[in-house]
């Protein structure tokens, strides 16, 4: 049996670092490059076979039905693990399978662009094992096993890249309380953990697409570890850095009239308030000590005001990808090329809305 899954990569259009904290909002969007998993069944034991690894990645089960590997536990190992988990849950026979994952979340030579590979890996991998072990798992499922695979490796992340690569297209997103989630996990089977109180500050919903605005992306080319910088931010508690409790209210605010300004194609609305959510991460940027806003970075921001759109740093910032919205109605060509001119790359992405 041969199963093949596909996740996009994403964009955050705002709300970035805000959202590590749980209930706080941030907007994404899926794109259309895609990671894509490839499971084959085997027999007596697993393979993965990645570009990241150079050497195929073994996993088999011990005596007691754990998966073990050789190397370092990854994400798509962890993938497997919490999968096989509630597989086993379900009464659902155990199988070996292997993986081939091929990824257009980078160029030719390898250089990640910033959009979400990780998640995307995530997500593809529990659509296809959900499919090979015929568990019928609905979306919110699938991005709940995909976020407790993840939060197992990277304890501070959102979920909201592995949300715009379930889900697709635009979406509000909110984050659980994570360190609620693995506390229980500890205890608990993964069906209870599905159900438990960690999620109630999470949620997710479906944004129109917005068709007088037309999202362009730009790839400064210098790639940034989102966990190291997400991480350099906060320090043991919110409430020891009172900017950065400011930064986060004055971004749930602008992310709110975000979603309302997108919601009714409201054009100079969303302009304005994402010049706001570039502010605050200015603004945070000024309290942290953090480099989120990169000199080609603003470079970007400031080539895309002189065409009449509105530019800001997409993600964790300190290089990777920015944005720019701009009126759909009007030509692009001009600011492209003068992006090109300046060292910043072009990528002809589209929203990519799943079905």
């Amino acid at each position: 049996m041969t199963v093949v899954a596909k996740a996009p990569g994403k964009l955050f259009i705002a709300g970035e670092y805000a959202v590590v904290e749980p209930g706080y909002p941030a907007v994404l969007v899926a794109v259309n490059r895609f990671i894509t998993v490839t499971l084959t069944e085997s027999e007596n034991r697993g393979r993965i076979h990645s570009s990241e690894y150079g050497m195929p990645v073994e996993w088999r089960r011990d005596t007691s039905g754990q998966v073990v590997v050789e190397s370092q536990v990854d994400y798509v190992i962890s993938v497997i693990s919490t999968v096989e988990r509630i597989r086993e849950e379900r009464g659902v026979a155990p199988a070996y399978f292997d993986l081939s994952i091929e990824s257009e979340l980078d160029d030719a030579d390898g250089q990640k662009f910033g959009l979400g590979s990780s998640a995307a890996v995530v997500v593809a991998t529990v659509s296809a094992m959900n499919t090979f072990y015929g568990l019928e798992l609905t979306d919110l499922e699938r991005f709940k096993l995909a976020l407790l695979a993840t939060i197992e490796i990277s304890p501070r992340a959102s979920g909201g890249d592995i949300a715009a690569s379930t889900y697709g297209g635009w979406i509000a997103y909110s984050s659980p309380d994570r360190e609620s989630l693995r506390s229980f996990a500890e205890t608990h089977s993964v069906t209870e953990l599905l159900e438990a109180d960690g999620w109630r500050p999470f949620a997710v919903r479906r944004l129109h697409t917005p068709p007088s605005i037309s999202l362009q992306v730009g790839w400064t080319g210098s790639p940034a570890s989102t966990a190291a910088l997400v991480g350099s931010v906060k320090k043991a508690s919110p409430k020891d850095s009172p900017d950065y409790e400011t930064f986060l209210q004055s971004s749930k605010r602008c992310v709110g009239q975000l979603v309302s300004a997108l919601q009714a194609d409201d054009l100079e609305g969303v302009t304005n308030l994402l010049m706001i959510a570039r502010q605050n991460l200015l603004d945070l940027e000024a309290s942290s000590g953090i480099l989120i806003e990169t000199d080609k970075l603003s470079l970007l921001c400031d080539i895309a005001e002189r065409y009449g759109a509105t530019g800001k740093p997409s993600g964790a910032g300190g290089g990777d990808c920015g944005i720019a919205l701009i009126d759909s109605d009007l030509p692009v060509d001009s600011m492209l090329e003068e992006w090109s001119s300046n060292g910043i790359r072009p990528l002809n992405l589209m929203v990519e809305e799943l079905s």
